[in-house]
């Protein structure tokens, strides 16, 4: 029997955890679309849409990167980001059948601590890529840089619901019936 070598643990660890960000990908991709559908014809609609359709890409390329250094995609992994995207629908709102003001705070809240984790794992990355010429330094640069920008959009984002749900005045129905006008914020009130 084979004693598995210092480069079979390290390649197995690294499996893991690009697994582990893939499911959080999935998990990533699931909550934008919910988030940029349930927006779409308001305001933050085009917003949410255009980062969905960023981080599907972003998967793609953690993807690619995967198969560039052997890593199988372990698809029970991307389920279980799957299901857990499903759960995190359960959390408390203040709301048992609809939306609430806080539904939009606390889902960019978990966005944005999808793509801070995203960033880690690009970083991660550029740090391997130091030993390791499969990885494309450049490709990491861009995706690195779109992260930064995704980051703080959301956090604009974040910052203008959490003042529609929690200062008077700005607070208003999360959902409306049909594509209204949402009313904007002052310029700075975010």
């Amino acid at each position: 029997m084979r004693t598995p070598s210092a480069h079979d643990d390290a390649q197995y660890l690294l499996g893991l955890y690009l697994n582990d960000h893939l499911a959080g990908s999935s998990a990533g991709v699931e909550l934008l679309n919910r988030a940029a559908k349930s927006h779409h014809g308001r305001p933050f609609g085009p917003q949410l849409e255009r980062l969905a359709r960023e981080v599907v890409q972003d998967r793609e390329s953690l993807k690619e990167i995967m198969r560039s250094l052997d890593v199988s995609e372990r698809r029970s992994r991307a389920a279980l980001g799957w299901l857990g995207e499903k759960a995190g629908r359960l959390k408390l709102n203040g709301r048992l059948f609809s939306r609430s003001p806080l539904s939009d705070v606390l889902e960019l809240e978990a966005m944005r601590l999808g793509v801070q984790g995203k960033r880690s794992c690009w970083l991660t990355l550029r740090t391997l890529a130091e030993n390791d010429d499969r990885i494309d330094t450049a490709q990491l640069a861009r995706l690195l840089a779109r992260a930064e920008e995704q980051g703080e959009a959301l956090e604009e984002l974040r910052m203008r619901c959490a003042s529609r749900a929690f200062v008077p005045g700005h607070a208003g129905p999360a959902r409306t019936a049909g594509p209204a006008k949402a009313r904007s914020l002052p310029r700075g009130a975010y």
